[in-house]
């Protein structure tokens, strides 16, 4: 049977009226790469549909040209409202990218998928500021889904050395925190990920391609 994953990017394209954002290229097409490696089935959807801006400093730098290549599977991406049926996907992916903090954390509809899938046992997994998308989900107990969880994600003092915090609703390592996470930081822009039963978390862009691959392996 053929994998199915579902990837979740960003729709939000800036910060404040002087400031870009998007999502973070590489944090999609490093995961992108090794799911279709595999020839895994993948969805790419997002909260308002059309094209995910990438952040163009994610294009800074010498980016392979396999992962400029995947920037085309964000020109027309579903909108997640349009998902009607959950359960045909095997795992959720959410890349990060700054754009995240400011349209994942309250979807409800992104809300509800990730509380099916993560309580049906399918994989849930998130990189550098995805887990934005992860703080606004609770259980059906009611409980936030990652209390009491080990989890990873774009730390705070990772987020001021990039200056951009002031421009943050909040800071996600402070949030998770808030939220009863165990979380765990390792020092700034190494490769970390947590791995708490299905649900996987990654520290950065560094991190990407350790948390493809331990989906690719819990989905055996």
């Amino acid at each position: 049977m053929k994998k199915h994953i579902l990837m979740v990017v960003t729709t939000a394209d800036k910060m404040n009226e002087e400031h870009k954002t998007g999502i973070w290229l590489s944090e999609f097409g490093e995961a992108y790469v090794e799911f279709d490696k595999l020839g895994f089935d993948i969805t790419v959807a997002s909260p308002l549909g059309g094209k995910s801006p990438v952040d163009e400093r994610s294009l800074q730098g010498d980016t392979p040209q396999e992962i400029l290549d995947t920037a085309k599977y964000l020109e027309n991406t579903l909108k997640l409202d349009e998902i009607s049926d959950a359960s045909k996907f095997d795992a959720i992916f959410l890349p990060g990218g700054h754009g995240t903090m400011f349209d994942l954390p309250d979807n409800e509809k992104l809300h509800a998928i990730i509380r099916e899938l993560y309580e049906a046992n399918k994989v849930v997994a998130a990189v550098c500021h995805g887990p934005a998308g992860l703080v606004g989900v609770t259980l059906s107990n009611g409980t936030p889904l990652v209390a009491g969880k080990t989890v990873t994600a774009f730390t705070d003092e990772e987020e001021r050395e990039t200056t951009l915090d002031r421009f943050m609703p909040f800071l996600l390592e402070t949030r998770l925190l808030e939220l009863g996470a165990n979380f765990v930081a390792k020092s700034n822009w190494s490769n970390h990920l947590q791995v708490d039963g299905h649900l996987i978390t990654g520290q950065n862009p560094q991190s990407t391609i350790s948390v493809a691959k331990e989906v690719i392996k819990q989905l055996g």
